[in-house]
């Protein structure tokens, strides 16, 4: 199949990924932009969980305050290098960070990070709702509600505002794909007028 310049570019734009890599994932996709952006992001999971276990003890800390000055963030992402915390797709990915977190609301940063006994709160709450259900069902009722707790508090789990079809973790994955180093999202803190004031 003959995949059009036009079309490598329209990935290449989506993706930041290379030219060639584009084609191939194109080629693989049989010229379907979505199946190929897939393509793309599972091989960006794979470059990612390679370099994951290196250490990242450089980065930058970022700030933004959403228009009208009631919500403000401090985010801290790591990479391996000065250099890279120094360019701009880096700095993007990190103010890009900030705003999704300005936007959605996180807890904590990954799934790893939730307290024990909060999952324990949460699975008995959500057996108490469930208790009038049928028996057999009330069990899977019960981790898909986990889940999706544990979607909508974390962040590298949340879609993604400005990309839905997008986890946080798959935009991470693809900033290391594309810069070659790992990179974590250390910690964070959101600040909201009113919050808090009990």
């Amino acid at each position: 199949m003959e995949i059009s310049a036009q079309l490598v570019k329209e990935l290449r734009d989506r993706t930041q990924a290379g030219f060639m890599e584009c084609r191939k994932a194109l080629t693989e996709a049989a010229g379907d932009l979505e199946k190929a952006f897939d393509v793309l992001r599972k091989k960006g999971s794979l470059h990612a969980q390679k370099k994951a276990e290196r250490q990242t003890s450089e980065g930058i800390v970022s700030s933004y305050i959403h228009a009208g000055s009631k919500i403000g963030v401090l985010v801290e992402v790591n990479c391996e290098t000065d250099f890279v915390a120094r360019t701009e797709d880096f700095r993007d990915l990190v103010k890009s960070l900030a705003m999704h977190i300005a936007a959605s609301s996180p807890r904590y940063v990954d799934r790893k990070d939730i307290p024990a006994a909060t999952l324990e709160d949460m699975r008995n709450r959500f057996e108490e709702e469930v208790r009038e259900k049928p028996e057999k069902v009330r069990a899977q009722i019960v981790e898909g509600k986990l889940e999706k707790f544990v979607q909508e508090n974390c962040l590298l789990d949340q879609p993604y505002v400005k990309d839905p079809g997008m986890v946080i973790r798959d935009l991470v994955a693809s900033a290391i794909a594309k810069l070659g180093e790992n990179i974590t999202v250390n910690k964070f803190s959101r600040f909201q007028i009113g919050e808090g004031n009990d």
